[in-house]
């Protein structure tokens, strides 16, 4: 069902865990599924510089994570916006046609969390 690179992804991510005072975290789910996604990041001058998921989900939902978070680190925000879910797909060398939803909650993780950063950017802003 999975094949080899999706499954040392899930045996072994290397972007599991939660960044401490994180610029921005977006959180999403599908209900349908069960799968739930959180991922933060680190910004610093318009580039993300770390990338750290959780996620409770199925192989293809915590791959899927953890290669959103690899494929965002050292991109701009801007670049980041402009990744897409068939990158996931990509990188992963390809998902099962039924577990595909999992890479667009990787993107949508991602979105989210950069949301929550230019949100803050702007509160900051607001205070001085």
């Amino acid at each position: 069902m999975y094949n080899e690179k999706v499954m040392k992804i899930f045996e072994k991510p290397r972007n599991a865990g939660t960044i401490l005072n994180a610029s921005g975290v977006g959180k999403v789910g599908n209900v349908k599924c069960g799968d739930v996604m959180k991922i933060s990041i680190k910004v610093e001058k318009n580039v993300i510089t770390d990338a750290k998921f959780k996620t409770f989900g199925c192989v293809s939902a915590i791959a899927a994570s953890d290669t959103a978070c690899e494929l965002v680190r050292g991109k701009t925000i801007e670049g980041a916006l402009k990744m897409t879910n068939q990158e996931i797909v990509n990188e992963l060398g390809g998902l099962p046609v039924h577990k595909i939803h999992c890479s667009v909650l990787g993107k949508e993780a991602i979105d989210a969390a950069i949301k929550d950063y230019k949100k803050k950017l702007e509160k900051d802003k607001k205070k001085k």
